[in-house]
């Protein structure tokens, strides 16, 4: 079906259906086959709307050049880029360089959920097996040929699906327990930013920028994997770094206060009772008087 498909030459159908209730939870939006050639080729995944969607871009030959959060990634013949929006991501094409491709897109919830465990999984280039990759362009034809049709709604539902379900028996059928080790290594950078920047801002969407994801794709990986959300985190590495600073008897409870992120001591001194079940004041005598 790949061959079939790149005899078909280039082509971009949008894939437009009535508005109704009861939207169905995964459906295509655009598909396509494309011959790029750079420097012109390029997308922010920071800048193409505030509707969510992911795209499946699969390379036949040429390369384009993605960065996702702050890896670089060559996506070469064979390897297939999954990508969602928004997200902090860009893929280009040098000066001189060509890259030819196929895509799907995809937008609904369940896609979208389904889509972030197979990144999550297998990261932002995927490696698939042959008849995955005819599969899908089996399935990128028949998406253009439904398209036209305006009421074929359940259809392209159906096909859509069908895009997700190769995908996820390739790379998760086969160990549905696999954990993705970019995913954690992400989480461990920002853990690691947080403990040594706890004097600094630390919102919820700045550390989603570190990692390279969405803020609610973010929460919900940092969550998965430390056990806690991220500002509940940074709450706990501050308080935990007040409680070190207080045992300093030449420290203020001002200066610590500022050292831990909180420029109302009175703030501080909220979180750490709650944290802690006494004021920071006799937290400091309670461990002054141990020694």
């Amino acid at each position: 079906m790949l061959s079939a498909l790149i005899n078909q030459g280039a082509f971009r159908t949008a894939v437009s259906v009535p508005r109704r209730r009861g939207r169905l939870h995964v459906m295509p939006t655009t598909v396509g086959l494309e011959h790029a050639e750079g420097p012109g080729y390029s997308f922010d995944g920071r800048e193409r709307g505030s509707l969510p969607f992911a795209v499946i871009q699969h390379t036949v030959s040429g390369r384009g050049h993605l960065r996702f959060g702050k890896q670089l990634h060559q996506i070469t013949p064979g390897q297939t880029m999954l990508v969602t929006i928004p997200h902090t991501h860009r893929y280009w094409l040098e000066p001189g360089d060509t890259w030819s491709f196929f895509w799907i897109g995809l937008t609904g919830q369940e896609a979208l959920r389904l889509l972030y465990a197979i990144q999550t999984a297998a990261g932002p280039v995927l490696a698939l097996q042959p008849a995955t990759i005819d599969r899908l362009a089996g399935l990128c034809l028949e998406l253009r040929s439904r398209a036209a049709d305006g009421n074929a709604v359940g259809s392209l539902s159906a096909t859509a699906y069908a895009v997700l379900m190769t995908l996820f028996d390739d790379v998760l059928g086969q160990n549905q327990s696999i954990r993705s080790e970019t995913g954690r290594d992400d989480m461990a950078r920002v853990c690691r930013h947080v403990r040594t920047n706890l004097n600094q801002p630390l919102t919820v969407h700045a550390l989603a920028a570190i990692a390279g994801y969405s803020r609610a794709h973010f929460s919900r990986l940092f969550a998965g994997e430390i056990g806690l959300a991220p500002a509940e985190f940074v709450c706990q590495e501050r308080m935990r770094l007040g409680s070190r600073l207080l045992s300093n008897a030449s420290m203020t409870i001002k200066e610590i206060s500022s050292a831990c992120g909180y420029a109302d001591p009175n703030y501080f001194a909220k979180a750490f009772r709650h944290q802690f079940n006494m004021s920071p004041t006799d937290f400091r005598a309670s461990v002054l008087k141990k020694r």
